[in-house]
């Protein structure tokens, strides 16, 4: 401030000497001017403001913002993941067996003897089991000769390659079945004498030698595919000089769409050879394919069978459908089936040990015709399955006895009939360890000629239950079996019906030590004497018990 103080006079000094000098300026004349005194210039002093510094007052009106981002789509290479097991805290893993032994003994005498074993499984790329059992009683003590054997053995393995996922499979069996035509007259004979056979005449020994060979994916592979091409052999004699040769190729390939849509096709050569002093063919050839969709809740199989026999062809239905109304509790479906079933010298004597053999064996197919429908569920506690059903059968197989044979031996009638069918099935589980059930089934018969269905059963009933204790040591089982009495011919050659079945059996298996247990079975408690097949009547009451093992 000193220094604007001192400047100032001198500066406005100069100012004005300067105007004065310049000519024609039309300003004052020259004179002389006398400064009486310095000229000092002052500004006043002025007050200082306080400025105190605040923030200004905050703004809380809400402001809404739009941002618009434009989309940009970056393509990113992701490497495939890789999963690595998580490792887990190994529990304690129960010792397995491989093997186990079963022997007993019954009265009436009737030795008991089981034995099986396996070989291979686990880490091994095989797998061998041997099975080996006899069954034998004599019961002639209420009727001579009246007794039974059976003796059955079997060699089954597969082993799976190391390469393409295949494996191949194999067999050899061994059965021996013999039976007695003890329904020959014992008290005075077909011509009113005395009768008597003896054991040899009357043996009928079954001896049937099979073996197998097959061939099919063991593993999934990345067509989804499975395959499967086996052979099936066996030979079949009895001590009439009878023989039986069968041979069954199937081939057969399923196609798997969304892992639940299967798409089959089945090729089949089923050729039997029977003979005594003639020799008959029996040979059918199948083609099969069909196709399976599965929905949540519908389920569709289409298809065709196609059976060729004697140069003929025969087209038959293979179609099968099923809805869930109420999800697993409850199920409609419903069908419509054809197919050709052999009654050749196996299956024939199979079903009915009794039947003659030389001379007199016929052996036919028999056609069926099936319409089907039901319900089935299962609601936790009880699963139900229950169906009507209609069948017709052209040469359906009946057994007659042969009025002309001393040893009371069973001819097979064919006849066209027409069958109308119900069946259901009944398990309930209550609480733990306790299973009940039971099964019925009725047939209704109307038969183009023959006047009754010969020994042909039209009520069946069975009633089971289980129930395991002490720690599963414990196993208790009881079942009542119930069937009708069967049509047959009487000697006088007119229309009976034999007697009932009403069978009470109760057994108990009992496992005291970890590798040891015994068993008890009392069979037909009732004593019921009924006779299956004419003249034939069943065993009465026996008793097996005896020691199993595993190890």
């Amino acid at each position: 401030m000193n220094f604007l103080k001192n400047i100032f006079p001198i500066v406005l000094l100069f100012l004005v000497q300067m105007v004065w000098a310049q000519p024609g300026n039309g300003g004052l004349e020259t004179s002389e001017v006398e400064v009486i005194k310095e000229f000092e210039a002052r500004l006043k002093d002025t007050e200082k403001l306080k400025v105190l510094p605040g923030l200004p007052p905050l703004d809380k009106t809400p402001r809404q913002l739009n941002y618009n981002v434009p989309t940009k789509t970056v393509p990113i290479e992701y490497p495939d993941p890789s999963l690595r097991p998580i490792a887990l805290r190994r529990g304690k893993i129960e010792k397995g067996y491989k093997g186990f032994v079963k022997l007993g003994y019954g009265i009436p005498a009737s030795p008991y003897g089981e034995l099986g074993y396996n070989f291979g499984g686990g880490k091994e790329p095989y797998n061998l089991g041997i099975h080996v059992m006899h069954n034998s009683a004599n019961f002639d003590k209420d009727f001579e000769h009246q007794r039974y054997s059976l003796t059955d053995a079997l060699l089954k393995g597969t082993y799976y390659l190391e390469e393409g996922g295949m494996a191949v499979g194999g067999k050899l069996g061994f059965t021996s079945d013999a039976v007695h035509y003890f329904g020959y007259d014992q008290a005075g004979g077909v011509a009113g004498g005395d009768t008597s056979l003896t054991k040899e005449q009357v043996l009928q020994k079954f001896n049937t030698f099979q073996a197998g060979f097959n061939l099919f994916n063991g593993e999934r592979n990345d067509m989804d595919v499975s395959y499967s091409a086996g052979v099936d052999f066996y030979n079949m004699t009895d001590n009439f000089s009878s023989s039986e040769l069968g041979f069954d190729l199937n081939l057969t390939g399923t196609k798997w769409f969304n892992e639940k849509h299967p798409l089959s096709l089945t090729i089949r050569t089923d050729f039997t050879t029977y003979e005594d002093t003639v020799k008959q063919n029996l040979n059918n050839f199948f083609l099969q394919p069909n196709f399976t969709f599965h929905d949540d809740k519908f389920r569709f199989k289409v298809g065709v069978n196609l059976v060729s026999h004697d140069d003929e062809f025969d087209l038959l239905p293979d179609l099968e459908a099923s809805f869930a109304l109420l999800g697993a509790r409850l199920a409609v479906f419903g069908g419509w089936k054809g197919d050709y079933v052999k009654n050749n010298f196996k299956n024939l004597s199979d079903y009915n040990p009794y039947i003659y053999t030389y001379e007199k064996l016929d052996i036919r197919n028999t056609r069926y015709n099936q319409y089907y429908g039901g319900v089935r569920g299962n609601l936790g506690v009880i699963e139900y399955n229950g169906q009507l059903g209609y069948k017709k059968a052209e040469d359906l197989a009946l057994y007659l006895t042969d009025p002309t044979d001393l040893r009371r031996r069973f001819l097979t009638v064919y006849d066209t009939v027409d069958i109308f069918n119900i069946e259901g099935v009944l398990t309930a589980r209550p609480f733990k360890n306790f299973e009940l059930t039971g099964s019925l089934t009725q047939n209704i018969y109307d038969l183009k000629n023959q006047e009754k269905a010969w020994h042909l059963p039209n009520l069946e009933v069975n009633v089971s239950v289980a129930y395991k204790t002490l720690k599963d040591k414990l196993r208790l089982k009881g079942e009542i079996y119930v069937e009708n009495g069967v049509p047959f011919l009487n000697d006088a050659g007119e229309a009976d019906n034999l007697n009932g079945l009403f069978d009470v059996s109760v057994g108990a298996d009992y496992q005291f030590a970890k590798n040891i247990g015994i068993f008890l079975n009392l069979n037909n408690l009732a004593g019921n004497k009924r006779q299956r097949w004419a003249n034939y009547p069943t065993y009465g009451i026996n008793v097996l018990g005896g020691i199993t093992a595993r190890f």
